[in-house]
């Protein structure tokens, strides 16, 4: 008995411990979606939603989460263009950290993350002039 209440609480602490954590928010309501990272950290806990993402979905022990990122540009015929930024939970993951897509109304980037909390920051991009610099810079 002892043997098979240790396995249960090893296997509900295993996968407690895979879970991710992300910010989980629509810049259309809440206006610190658009960049989280402008906020101290207690107005984050305040007022910005970090969801575990295994949290309320069946079937949850199958699907590896990540943390998501989406800036929607919404492109208007007769006046100026919106900007929309969602965070949230993904399973479903592209080959690539970025991707973007355009349609006719719209212009997306969607980038995936794999820490708790990334999708509050940009993605990092390092330039090759950027590089080239510094490295001009180590030598002169």
């Amino acid at each position: 008995m002892k043997f098979i209440v240790t396995t249960v609480l090893l296997f509900a602490c295993v996968g407690y411990g895979t879970a991710i954590l992300c910010y989980e928010c629509n810049s259309v309501n809440n206006s610190m979606c658009l960049d989280p990272t402008i906020y101290d950290k207690e107005s984050l806990n305040k007022y910005l939603r970090v969801t575990e993402c295994a949290e309320g979905v069946l079937g949850h022990q199958q699907r590896d989460f990540f943390c998501r990122k989406i800036v929607q540009t919404i492109l208007h015929k007769h006046r100026d263009s919106d900007v929309r930024v969602t965070r949230g939970c993904g399973w479903v993951r592209s080959r690539r950290d970025c991707y973007k897509a355009d349609n006719e109304d719209h212009l997306e980037t969607v980038c995936q993350c794999f820490e708790d909390g990334c999708n509050a920051a940009a993605p990092a991009v390092i330039s090759w002039s950027l590089i080239t610099g510094l490295v001009l810079i180590k030598w002169c």
